[in-house]
């Protein structure tokens, strides 16, 4: 099978198989703050590889001129994401949807308002900002946050980026000052409007159904197990799964365990399929 690049943007990444083999299953997959589709790219052919079509899309605010993320809302990454969902649902039997970062938060939004999502992936699911580099920085959130002056501060993306692998990390850093891979700060007013997303999530944690997998690093540099662990003990998922990592930091796809999380995701969804073939058996004998 060979992949067709299909872009709607410059960075809107998305793999369809051939139509003569037309899959039933499909993943979207939606990145982190200021990041980009690129930071999925590995993880999305790892699964076009498992026989998915995926589909990365470039969020509002990223990915063209660095100036627009200051005028993004929450409201336009959830409008986003329903309008792409609901054009893209039908095609398949099989929906997933998940996300890394603020991209799992608006995966687990999606699921408030969709019941036929067929599962989650949230990885480094970001609803409190309390990693081990955010007390730094702590004294000018109040400030900053709730007032207009979050339209004029940034907080730098610095060492360690989110990752514990030295060798990835440096790579990284390279691709980060050509402009490649995301943006090199984090603008106070997407920080506000990431925040105003989790609230809402928080708020309808329990309206959310879909079995989903939670994955999360205890070195988590950004936000701690605590928002992953808030996640698994709400959501009112028939099934649900939560991997602790032990040896990454936030940009679980790239670090030490990326193996993991990679198979991890497999394991998750064959144990769904597996579940759903034997409860449909089940009806059936009913039937009989």
């Amino acid at each position: 099978m060979n992949a067709r690049n299909a872009k709607k943007t410059d960075m809107d990444y998305i793999l369809i198989h051939r139509e003569t083999v037309q899959p039933n299953r499909a993943v979207m997959l939606f990145h982190g703050l200021t990041g980009s589709p690129y930071e999925l790219k590995k993880y999305a052919k790892f699964l076009y590889d498992k026989g998915f079509d995926v589909f990365c899309y470039c969020l509002p605010g990223h990915g063209s001129h660095r100036i627009d993320i200051y005028n993004v809302k929450e409201k336009d990454w959830r409008k986003f994401a329903n309008k792409r969902y609901k054009e893209l649902r039908p095609r398949y039997a099989d929906f997933f949807v998940g996300g890394l970062c603020l991209g799992a938060v608006l995966a687990l939004n999606l699921a408030v308002e969709n019941k036929d999502i067929t599962g989650l992936i949230c990885l480094s699911t970001t609803l409190f900002l309390d990693g081990w580099t955010i007390p730094f920085y702590n004294f000018l959130m109040p400030l900053g946050l709730y007032t207009i002056l979050r339209y004029y501060y940034t907080f730098p993306e610095r060492e360690p980026y989110g990752i514990k692998n030295e060798k990835v990390r440096n790579a990284v850093s390279k691709l980060m000052s050509k402009n490649t891979v995301a943006m090199d700060n984090y603008p106070l007013s997407s920080i506000y409007e990431l925040l105003l997303l989790s609230k809402g999530v928080q708020k309808n944690i329990k309206k959310i159904f879909a079995p989903a997998l939670i994955v999360h690093s205890l070195e988590d540099d950004l936000t701690s197990t605590k928002s992953a662990k808030f996640v698994f003990n709400n959501i009112s998922s028939f099934y649900k799964e939560y991997m602790e990592l032990k040896d990454s930091y936030h940009l679980v796809l790239y670090d030490n365990e990326k193996e993991k999380v990679y198979n991890k995701t497999m394991e998750f969804i064959d144990a769904l399929s597996y579940k759903r073939n034997i409860n449909l058996k089940e009806l059936r004998d009913r039937k009989k």
